[in-house]
């Protein structure tokens, strides 16, 4: 077998193990890697050669599952205010996270559990940095962070399941709360930076 068919026959390997995998998540299971193997017809071996643990296969498959379905629309990203950005950043990532809830509380459930303290992917972070590049220069890199690092806790899992679980509100009111939330940070970040220039 020729090298690039050897790389092309890895590849396929691995979306193949993921997508199982993702299936059998959706499902509400928390499947190990020998599961996943047996379900996609693959030898548990070859498996374990991608994925050595449970958690890193749950890990990449759900990130595998939304890396290309969050980015802001060509016309926001010649010409769009940073609050229209933000807003369809923001928005964008809440309905991503909503419509794979289930496979995003497993993910959730294992970063808890994991025993490895393996840190978490932070994808938000660069998404939510493209949307306020207009805003950059304006801003000192400690308040640039800073307002990274509170829209952080507005896009992913964990806004959703504050907002389910403890606030009771639906996906839709949930949306419309994180980004009025996110619209007030942004706000507030400009204004105190506005507020020291100033002094």
């Amino acid at each position: 077998m020729k090298k690039t068919e050897r790389v092309n026959q890895k590849k396929r390997t691995r979306v193949e193990l993921l997508r199982t995998a993702r299936q059998l998540i959706e499902a509400g299971g928390h499947p190990s890697v020998a599961e996943v193997a047996d379900a996609a017809g693959i030898s548990r071996a070859t498996a374990y050669r991608y994925f050595s643990t449970p958690d890193e296969m749950v890990h990449e498959a759900v990130l595998d599952a939304v890396a290309d379905s969050v980015r802001l629309p060509d016309n926001l990203a010649m010409s769009g205010s940073v609050e229209e950005r933000l807003d369809e950043m923001v928005a964008q990532i809440f309905r991503m996270v909503a419509e794979n809830e289930s496979v995003f509380r497993t993910f959730l459930a294992t970063s808890i559990t994991n025993d490895t303290q393996v840190r978490r992917g932070g994808r938000r972070l660069p998404w939510l940095a493209e949307a306020l590049e207009p805003v950059r220069p304006r801003l000192s890199k400690e308040a640039f962070d800073r307002l990274i690092h509170g829209l952080s806790m507005l896009t992913g899992i964990e806004s959703l399941v504050v907002l389910r679980d403890i606030c009771n509100v639906d996906p839709q009111e949930g949306e419309r709360i994180v980004r009025w939330s996110a619209q007030a940070m942004l706000a507030k970040a400009l204004a105190e930076e506005t507020s020291i220039a100033r002094e």
